[in-house]
């Protein structure tokens, strides 16, 4: 005799009634127990109790869906109806839409069953997950031939669905305009189209139309689904519609709509209104606060995004990975480093099977933060890279400096096979940039002409800015004048080029050509425009475009632009102007605008404006060993030798100590760097016995070193004549 089960069921209707008891509560062993008892009772061999049984084991599709197989084999095909098809067809559509396809083929092959409205549903489901517009056509054309399917509203909610989710937006269309009776589901899945295809006007006058047709079928899915579609950055007129529509109807309540309502201020840039959504929200959930989170590091508030993400953790809310990405993204752009590894560390405490923009975002989180060893801890933990991940990788390394390690990265990418992107490309150009290695940029060019990127904005303004930072201002301007859209960073990259290269005219050339074309200077240009000025020494121009920039275009002033007016006032030898001008400045200023007149004094021998700017500097406490040694100098120039001991006990006691010069050439497509003493180079003895003979043969032609006043005071350009004479010798011996 068979074993009762737990619960003394008896009937058909009541071992189904268990079997979904036991679905819902999520007990599958209970399940398995309770399927032996039917299959030792014989009760198994009855359709309900089968359906039931393959619904329950489709309910855990990682676990037992070769049981929900296995139980539809079982079935004699005489006594399987279409619940029987359905109970299977349901769940594969979500989870293997390819094996719902065939199985609905099976079904169609058998002679006693027409598919009911729900298997419809069910192949349409798994067309769209199957990404097959074929299939669904197919299956289109067939519920068209049976009246059932055609005029059932479900039927055709879950074909506009397929279609939108296809993205055959016309298709959808089409098949709502015909539908004869539409419910609010329908109207629902059609603005979700609409809006998955960021189609956000027609979203929006899809719901007008809603709201005039049949205005009862207005509901919080609805709500959602627009808003979802109106969270653009010109979304908001139609936002604030919806919003007071959403109020007046009392669906305010619902977590989904202001969920949508908190994403869609967000989209357009008006947090104050997404935190007042957020305030008066009862019922949050995680997705409330990752919608703050993204909203506030999106919107170049991160401060306020790390803040909030604090108080998520606090309040007990889990994180989803979109919140991960949000915070990562603003630690990264604030560079708070321990809130980035808490976040990490939740990440790993939580068990994310982490998707790659997550990934990125980790990479990208700890080498903006100055961490480069974490960033390329975690690039080699990783098992499968993408382009993604190499990209963060080679940008961090451009970030932090590390050019060298950045071109070394894309070539360990390039023999492992992986094609770079846009951004890999500017990214690498600016490693070449930061080295002014022109063979490697060059390759880079090549690779740019072979891979088909063009010479886009972002490419082309790069590209041009390698050749320029490289010297080679003629294949700059080829490129430059090539880019078929030149946007004001392409302009700056040109501008800046000529005038970094002393040729100052052509960089003021420029920037007239540049107004002529209509495309108006940002504060950047105006920075290159003052530096052509300053290496022209072209004071009256300098104010002139100085002027400019507040009066015709509205651009308030900024640090770099007062210290270029400083620095056109300092090389023609008008200190005293220079002087007066900062005194005038109203924004906190630090040390660096002192610092340049002091350099200026030093030069051309202005001991008194020189050592003003000097104890200026003092008083401000500048961390700069330059500017210790040059008041020591000029302090020294004036046989004040009080005053020397008296900087240089000072420097000693602040701590403040001259870190060694470094530079570097490139030979024969290869980077030789120098650092001031070291004796590495493979040539150092070589090069250091030309040195002494250059050095002899510079004081027998009669150059006096400006430290010949000094007493034991270090020179400050000292280094840098050793390091210009390091590369001369490099070069020689090359």
């Amino acid at each position: 005799m068979a074993r009762a089960p737990p619960l003394a069921f008896t009937g058909q209707v009541s071992h189904t009634q268990f079997i979904e008891h036991l679905r819902r509560a999520s007990r599958p062993r209970d399940g398995e127990a309770l399927h032996a008892w039917a299959l030792k009772s014989g009760s198994s061999s009855h359709a309900p109790v089968s359906n039931s049984l393959i619904t329950f084991y489709s309910s855990f599709p990682r676990l037992f869906l070769p049981a929900a197989f296995a139980v539809f084999a079982d079935i004699p095909a005489a006594a399987r109806d279409v619940a029987s098809w359905n109970s299977l067809l349901n769940p594969l559509s979500h989870h293997r839409p390819l094996a719902a396809l065939s199985h609905f083929r099976s079904m169609l092959s058998s002679s006693t069953i027409l598919p009911s409205p729900h298997s419809f549903a069910a192949a349409f489901t798994a067309a769209a997950r199957a990404h097959s517009a074929s299939a669904g056509a197919v299956v289109h054309a067939l519920a068209c031939k049976l009246p059932s399917a055609s005029s059932n509203v479900f039927v055709s909610t879950a074909l506009l669905n397929m279609y939108c989710k296809l993205g055959l937006i016309p298709d959808a269309q089409l098949v709502f305009d015909e539908m004869p009776h539409r419910n609010e589901v329908s109207w629902a899945a059609m603005v979700a189209g609409y809006a998955a295809r960021k189609c956000s006007q027609e979203a929006f006058e899809l719901f007008r139309q809603m709201l005039g047709e049949c205005p009862l079928h207005k509901n919080e899915f609805v709500a959602t689904a627009v808003l979802s579609a109106i969270s653009v950055p010109l979304g908001l007129p139609m936002g604030v519609q919806v919003h007071g529509l959403v109020v007046k109807d009392g669906m305010v309540g619902f977590v989904s709509v202001e969920n949508s309502l908190v994403t869609m201020y967000a989209k357009a840039g008006c947090m104050d209104a997404a935190f007042h959504v957020f305030e008066s929200s009862k019922e949050r959930n995680s997705i409330t606060w990752s919608a703050m989170i993204t909203g506030y590091s999106q919107n170049g508030n991160a401060e306020s995004a790390v803040r909030m993400f604090s108080q998520m953790h606090a309040a007990g809310f889990p994180p989803t990975e979109f919140t991960l990405v949000g915070v990562l993204n603003a630690c990264s752009d604030v560079g708070t480093l321990m809130e980035g590894k808490q976040a990490h560390g939740l990440m790993v405490k939580l068990g994310f099977e982490v998707q790659v923009y997550v990934k990125s975002a980790l990479v990208d989180m700890y080498a903006k933060c100055g961490c480069i060893g974490d960033a390329k801890e975690c690039f080699n933990q990783f098992s499968e890279l993408d382009i993604v991940l190499w990209t963060a990788m080679v940008t961090g390394h451009v970030q932090n400096g590390e050019f060298e390690q950045a071109l070394m990265l894309y070539a360990r990418m390039d023999k492992e096979g992986v094609f770079p992107n846009t951004l890999t490309i500017t990214s690498l150009l600016r490693a070449c940039a930061g080295l002014a290695a022109l063979e490697p940029g060059k390759q880079l060019h090549t690779q740019i002409l072979k891979f088909g990127f063009g010479l886009g904005a972002s490419v082309g303004s790069a590209l041009s800015t390698m050749y320029s930072k490289c010297g080679n201002l003629e294949d700059g301007m080829v490129v430059f004048r090539r880019m078929p859209h030149r946007d004001v960073i392409a302009w700056n990259s040109i501008i800046s080029g000529f005038s970094q290269n002393g040729r100052g005219n052509d960089a003021i050339n420029l920037f007239e050509e540049m107004k002529l074309e209509g495309t108006a200077p940002d504060p950047v240009t105006f920075i290159n425009v003052l530096c052509a000025c300053s290496h022209m020494g072209l004071v009256d121009r300098g104010w002139t475009y100085f002027r400019s920039m507040i009066k015709d275009y509205g651009l308030t002033p900024r640090l770099d632009h007062y210290a270029c007016m400083v620095d056109i006032l300092s090389r023609a030898g008008m200190l005293s102007e220079a002087k007066d001008f900062i005194e005038s400045i109203t924004i906190d200023h630090g040390t660096c605008l002192w610092r340049i007149v002091l350099g200026a004094c030093r030069s051309l021998r202005d001991f008194d404006v020189g050592a003003y700017a000097g104890e200026k500097l003092m008083d401000l406490g500048t961390g700069d060993s330059a500017a210790y040694i040059l008041l020591s100098n000029i302090y020294a120039a004036q046989r004040k030798w009080n005053d020397v001991e008296r900087v240089r006990y000072l420097m000693k006691l602040v701590g403040v100590s001259k870190d060694p010069g470094c530079s570097w050439v490139e030979l024969n497509s290869r980077v030789h760097v120098f650092v001031v003493g070291e004796q590495q180079h493979p040539d150092a003895e070589i090069i250091n016995t030309e040195l002494r003979r250059l050095g002899k043969h510079m004081k027998d032609e009669g150059y006096n070193p400006a430290s010949k006043y000094s007493r034991d005071v270090p020179d400050a350009l000292g280094e840098s004549h050793q390091e210009d004479q390091l590369q001369l010798i490099s070069a020689i011996y090359s």
